[in-house]
């Protein structure tokens, strides 16, 4: 860390500390809680504690950790760490530099930092990225909570030069660093959860407020179509920015699953929701359904989605229909990776989105444990026939790395996660009258859609759409609705 960075983190830390001690008491009774609460379990655990500080989360790691070791540049908070926490032996304290310290290969379960890259440069940044990396184990977690985009409150910006980057860096960051595993495999991060701190957004009104949490995974070096993971893949083929407003030019504003608005009315009806629910929207897109329950049935809605840029978009769509995080909250999450106490949802939800994921399984036993007792699930999902596929239909499912069951292997998947009243329903004719629909409104508005987009772009929906019709009619490819209970009490 350079000396310039060193004396305004100093300065910038003792400006928080007396913010916090004088107006921030309420922010800090919801903030700090919640950023616990993203962590993954770490009993029994080694965790690295990157910028301790003073010992603000020092103490709560250390009593659920087996093992903490707390880092901080500064000797006077260490010391006053060192008081704070007396009482607790399993605590080592080191005054270092992150950007030069050395710790053993794969001997960390977590390594948390909470506020610290924003008072390193660039390639400092990059370099301690990499050590982390090789500091966890494989499967082992980085959590990190940074200050984005703009200040936070009223400090003078003259006191605080901090690096308030653009959240993309960060991601560039976190996607960019690898270190060999074997001859076929690389040690990566993967993404489990970004999103903004919920209790700045309340508090003060500020998005810019972002946790991360990673895991350290083995790839294949030739997995993923040759993307860095499964999200740099959807971002930047299907999901790429320019092709989500595309979908959502046919499915209507907000809306980038089949049906748009019509459908989603139909199925949430299914749900009877009630004031004051919990939902979980599982790819939850750009945020028409997690809307429509929000507005409609005053439900309290999380919506997660694996990529960045339908959370990017669903955020201003928010913003465009006065939408505020005590109805909607959006994440950037892995549904496979990220973790919910047991029992927080009334609701689960998904519309077109668990073929991507190839344990089904495995996701349906976490929504067993995310529900409360009599909860409810909700899926409508791309489905193939039992038996052979013809060779096209291979080839596309292949190409959009799809894992497809028939709407009753769905269902039985179901079943075995332990759910109940399950309704597995073969959709397909909906299905084709929707897809008929959409197909002749885009040809409606050929023009309209050629000059906000491109001739390129109405090709490739109009195509897809008249395939997606042969595909149904033909029978290889089916649309499920399926609907089932977490056994009551």
């Amino acid at each position: 860390m350079s000396e310039y960075w060193k004396d305004h983190a100093q300065k910038s830390s003792s400006i928080q500390t007396m913010m916090l001690d004088s107006n921030a008491e309420e922010l800090s009774k919801d903030e700090k809680p919640e950023i616990l609460s993203y962590l993954p379990d770490i009993s029994g655990k080694t965790v690295i504690e990157l910028g301790a500080g003073i010992g603000r989360f020092t103490t709560i790691l250390a009593e659920k950790a087996k093992h903490v070791i707390a880092v901080d540049f500064m000797a006077e908070f260490i010391q006053k760490n060192k008081v704070a926490n007396a009482h607790l032996n399993n605590i080592e304290y080191l005054c270092e530099d992150v950007t030069k310290m050395e710790q053993p290969e794969a001997q960390a379960d977590l390594v948390f930092s909470n506020w610290l890259f924003m008072y390193l440069e660039d390639a400092e940044v990059q370099k301690v990225f990499h050590k982390m990396l090789g500091w966890l184990k494989e499967g082992g977690y980085l959590f990190i909570r940074e200050s984005c985009n703009r200040p936070s409150g009223n400090i003078p910006r003259k006191s605080n030069p901090t690096n308030y980057r653009d959240t993309d860096l960060y991601e560039a960051f976190y996607s960019s660093v690898s270190m060999p595993c074997d001859e076929n495999h690389s040690y990566g991060f993967d993404l489990v959860l970004s999103k903004a701190v919920d209790a700045y957004i309340k508090h003060k009104s500020n998005k810019d407020q972002m946790v991360w949490l990673l895991q350290k995974v083995k790839r294949s070096n030739s997995s993923n179509f040759g993307y860095k993971n499964f999200q740099d893949f959807l971002d930047n083929q299907q999901y790429s920015r320019n092709g989500i407003l595309r979908y959502e030019k046919v499915f209507g504003r907000t809306y980038v699953s089949t049906g748009g608005y019509e459908t989603t009315k139909e199925f949430v009806d299914m749900l009877n929701l009630q004031a004051g629910q919990q939902v979980l929207d599982v790819g939850a897109g750009i945020g028409g359904s997690a809307f429509y329950m929000a507005k409609n049935f005053n439900v309290k809605v999380v919506a997660n989605d694996l990529s960045s840029n339908m959370v990017s978009i669903g955020l201003e769509r928010a913003q465009e229909e006065d939408i505020t995080p005590d109805q909607v909250v959006f994440e950037i999450a892995d549904a496979t990776k990220r973790d919910y106490a047991a029992e927080s949802f009334d609701v689960i939800y998904s519309r077109d989105v668990i073929l991507h994921i190839n344990d089904k399984l495995s996701l349906f036993k976490r929504f067993f444990k995310w529900l409360k007792p009599g909860g409810k699930v909700l899926i409508t999902d791309y489905c193939c026939k039992a038996g052979e596929h013809s060779e096209a239909f291979k080839s596309y499912v292949n190409q959009r790395g799809y894992n497809l069951l028939s709407p009753q292997q769905y269902g039985e998947v179901l079943k075995e996660a332990g759910l109940v009243n399950v309704r597995a329903e073969d959709k397909s004719d909906l299905f084709i009258q929707v897809l008929e629909g959409e197909l002749k409104k885009t040809e409606e508005m050929r023009e309209e859609f050629i000059t906000e987009f491109s001739e390129e772009d109405y090709d490739y929906i109009v195509n897809g759409w008249k395939d997606k019709l042969v595909r149904v009619r033909q029978g290889d490819q089916r649309w499920g609705l399926f609907y089932a209970e977490k056994p009551a009490l």
